[in-house]
């Protein structure tokens, strides 16, 4: 199995949506432009935010079998991702690639 790295590269917040919708919360997301996590084995890497690692989990599997290439040429380089998580409101969009 090969190693995947994981990065925050943006942050995109709805404030519109969010003061239509969301209930206001104090603390939503701990997760930090630039933070990077390594997936050893394909399983979740300590301190990875369950929700995000729920919608990017498949590709990291893959990604750790050495699989890539997804939907026929996406990405420039075949062994990686780009994947956002599921807040509607203030989504994090995560690089994962597998390491050489």
């Amino acid at each position: 199995m090969n190693k995947v790295k994981i990065t925050a590269i943006r942050q995109t917040v709805y404030e519109d949506l969010m003061a239509k919708y969301e209930n206001p919360i104090e603390h939503a997301c701990d997760v930090r432009v630039g933070q990077q996590w390594i997936s050893v084995d394909g399983q979740r890497p300590e301190g990875m935010c369950p929700a995000a690692w729920y919608a990017m989990r498949e590709f990291v599997e893959s990604l750790a079998k050495g699989e890539g290439n997804f939907y026929d040429g996406w990405m420039q380089n075949p062994m990686s991702a780009m994947i956002s998580c599921n807040d509607g409101f203030r989504p994090f969009s995560f690089y994962i690639e597998m390491m050489a």
